[in-house]
């Protein structure tokens, strides 16, 4: 996390804190019972890049998952824990940051059959609102920026809980997962098998495990 290195994070922005925290007080645009803990983490945040993950799964030739992330992003983060619909988020993904494991691969991906990142290098999701589901489940929807196309996506958001570790950081977990038909962002390239099917499937999760510390905290 930002403990072992505050020169890769990315600073998520505050916004002005509501109501008392009170135990079992509700979101006033939604009516979900709010958990007091979540209405305590009101404030800005830093993403920890080092223990966070923005990535993806595909399946390959119909029989097997590859797996991939981007290394380069940045990211802000409204959280309201006293009105999570005030709540927001932005991610801008250099696409060109892309890792699978495999060099090749990964060349193909930023090459124009794919993401094309010499004319595209960012895609960018931007929120458009966010529901309190009940417990600790959050949905929000955003705006998905691929190839210049935008489009709109909905993330099914979790949070993990929050403690203070024993560098004096409080630290916070959320995982946001969602799955997208990437041919209507215009990534379209692709091969038959002989046997039917296709090599990479049109179908995409992408995965945002996210660690945060509560920034301006010193150890």
């Amino acid at each position: 996390m930002g403990i072992f290195s505050r020169r890769q994070t990315a600073t998520i922005e505050p916004t002005s804190a509501g109501g008392t925290g009170a135990p079992g007080a509700y979101d006033s645009a939604g009516g979900v019972a709010l958990d007091s803990a979540l209405r305590g983490l009101t404030g800005q945040w830093t993403i920890d890049r080092p223990h966070s993950r923005v990535g993806f799964s595909v399946r390959h030739a119909m029989v097997t998952t590859v797996r991939g992330a981007f290394a380069d992003y940045d990211s802000t983060l409204h959280f309201d824990g006293d009105r999570p619909s005030a709540s927001r988020a932005e991610i801008v993904i250099r696409v060109g940051s892309v890792d699978t494991g495999v060099e090749q691969r990964d060349a193909h991906l930023v090459g124009a059959d794919f993401f094309d990142a010499r004319r595209f290098p960012e895609m960018v999701f931007r929120s458009t609102s966010t529901v309190h589901e009940g417990g600790e489940s959050f949905r929000m929807t955003g705006d998905l920026t691929i190839r210049d196309v935008t489009r709109p996506v909905e993330l099914q958001l979790d949070y993990l809980g929050s403690v203070v570790d024993p560098f004096g950081f409080e630290r916070v977990g959320f995982d946001g997962t969602t799955t997208i038909d990437r041919t209507d962002w215009g990534l379209v390239y692709n091969q038959r098998l002989a046997a039917g099917g296709t090599m990479v499937s049109e179908k995409v999760r992408l995965q945002f495990d996210i660690s945060a510390v509560r920034a301006g905290v010193t150890s």
